[in-house]
């Protein structure tokens, strides 16, 4: 029998597994599977057509931003955080997540090809790749991924699921609030509830690696974790009133913002920031981010939108570990 000591590559054994959050994170991402091409994004088009000019750039534009950032998350993040991976088993976990941000990436350009003309949907892009701030956005968390420590990675990608996509996802579920846009809407609940578990498993991660930091060391994480986020605030206020000033949104969706600041600190086992609580943000959109969904295929039995079983969200408490 060949010793570990003369293995050249050793097989995952999921029989044997060192960490029990990785195989339960594994099987929650497997259970909400799901795909864009399910969902009859043309069943919107009626409110689309009612829409006025503002209300479609913002769309535009909020889908844009959330295209370049799911691009990077599939693109460099895993790349980066697949390096540091403590057992086998999160190496899985993390090519799912993988493989679920490129299908959140290619979801908003279903939604382009359903609401937007071939024109449109090239001066969305084109606005995309040189706005100021969201490339700013862009190159901070991706320098991260390129050169920082494995520890500020896992911050990086925790401020990006947690905080960084919420500017976008305030119109959706402002909209779903108010009877439009159901199935683009949908959408997004299904993206918000992937980017829950992954947001919590990083951090969960996260709270590994820290805990084994020396005090010192502990104190220099923390306050290069405050500062980054408060460097990204910043640019993401100015993001936000691009997109929101147009329709009188800007104040309640930073509001939004910073609670989802918070629950990014809260991922990391860190203390929230902001004084914004849940109480604070607009109650219609707050609903919205239940991660229940609504369409159901009877042929497929995918149901409660793309449950494969008995799917819950995770809660934050699950992977919460002795600060």
């Amino acid at each position: 029998m060949t010793t570990l000591d003369n293995s050249y590559y050793q097989a995952i054994n999921w029989n044997a597994v060192e960490d029990i959050i990785d195989k339960s994170t594994w099987e929650k991402l497997t259970e909400q599977f799901w795909l864009d091409t399910r969902i009859p994004l043309s069943n919107d088009l009626d409110d689309w057509r009612n829409f006025n000019d503002d209300q479609k750039e913002n769309i535009g534009l909020v889908f844009g931003g959330l295209t370049l950032l799911d691009t990077i998350q599939s693109e460099s993040a895993i790349e980066a955080l697949r390096k540091d991976s403590r057992t086998p088993h999160e190496e899985a976990v993390l090519n799912n997540i993988q493989f679920m941000e490129s299908v959140h990436a290619k979801s908003y350009s279903s939604i382009f090809s359903t609401l937007n003309t071939k024109a449109e949907i090239e001066e969305i892009f084109e606005w995309t790749n040189t706005n100021p701030q969201l490339q700013k956005k862009a190159e901070i968390i991706n320098e991260i991924y390129l050169n920082g420590s494995p520890l500020q990675k896992k911050v990086a990608n925790v401020y990006a699921e947690t905080f960084l996509f919420y500017s976008g996802f305030y119109a959706p579920l402002y909209y779903l609030g108010n009877n439009k846009l159901a199935n683009v809407a949908e959408i997004i609940k299904l993206i918000i509830r992937d980017e829950s578990v992954h947001g919590t498993y990083i951090g969960y991660k996260f709270q590994l690696g820290f805990n084994e930091l020396s005090n010192e060391e502990q104190e220099e994480m923390k306050e290069w974790m405050y500062d980054l986020l408060f460097t990204l605030y910043e640019n993401e206020e100015v993001y936000t009133e691009l997109l929101y000033d147009k329709l009188g949104w800007t104040d309640e969706v930073k509001t939004f913002l910073r609670y989802n600041a918070n629950k990014a600190l809260m991922n990391l086992g860190m203390v929230p920031l902001f004084p914004d609580t849940a109480n604070d943000v607009n109650p219609i959109v707050m609903n919205g981010l239940s991660t229940g969904t609504s369409n159901h295929d009877f042929f497929s039995q995918v149901g409660n939108g793309y449950l494969l079983g008995t799917v819950e969200a995770m809660e934050n408490d699950d992977y919460l570990i002795g600060m």
